[in-house]
């Protein structure tokens, strides 16, 4: 599976703590496009305007929205 270039990796499985680490919005827009590309997901353009507004929320919610994205498109194939 695609791992985007981040110091903290994205979950595999279920969460049941809070992803530790930092990411600036930079960074947490390359991790969602990231995953999203690797799930093979096409974007419009009201898509791309929510994952960037998505991309300035806490490193946290973010490496969990990418890491629920790794595992719904595993679980699609």
């Amino acid at each position: 599976m695609h791992n985007p270039p981040h110091p903290y990796p994205i979950s595999d499985g279920p969460l049941d703590t809070r992803p530790r680490g930092y990411a600036d919005e930079s960074g947490c827009l390359a991790v969602l496009l990231a995953e999203l590309t690797a799930a093979g997901v096409e974007l419009g353009e009201y898509d791309r305007r929510i994952v960037d507004w998505l991309a300035v929320w806490d490193w946290p919610t973010v490496a969990t929205i990418a890491s629920l994205i790794r595992r719904a498109a595993r679980s699609s194939q």
